[in-house]
């Protein structure tokens, strides 16, 4: 990855947004609801005052307007703060 977050950053690749049909009809992609699950792809190192606890690699939650959309090589990603995430989820 060459993108690096700074401070208390992390990077997230977003999960796919689910298709869903309703009797037959596909629901266009401008009204699929955003994802709210992804997965760190690049942490900054924190700051003094918050230690940076996610790792890359962790799948978290977060908040349905958090982060700033950015594009890299074609991928759509999430910059957002560590603060802005709601939960790590921990695979059973």
């Amino acid at each position: 990855m060459n993108i690096k977050p700074l401070a208390d950053r992390v990077l997230i690749l977003p999960a796919p947004a689910e298709e869903k049909t309703i009797g037959g009809i596909i629901i266009p992609d401008t009204a699929k609801e955003k994802p709210l699950k992804g997965e760190v792809m690049a942490t900054g190192n924190g700051t003094k005052d918050e230690e940076m606890i996610l790792k890359v690699g962790d799948t978290v939650l977060y908040g349905k307007y958090s982060g700033t959309e950015l594009e890299y090589n074609g991928v759509k990603y999430l910059m957002m703060r560590q603060s802005d995430v709601l939960a790590i989820v921990e695979h059973v």
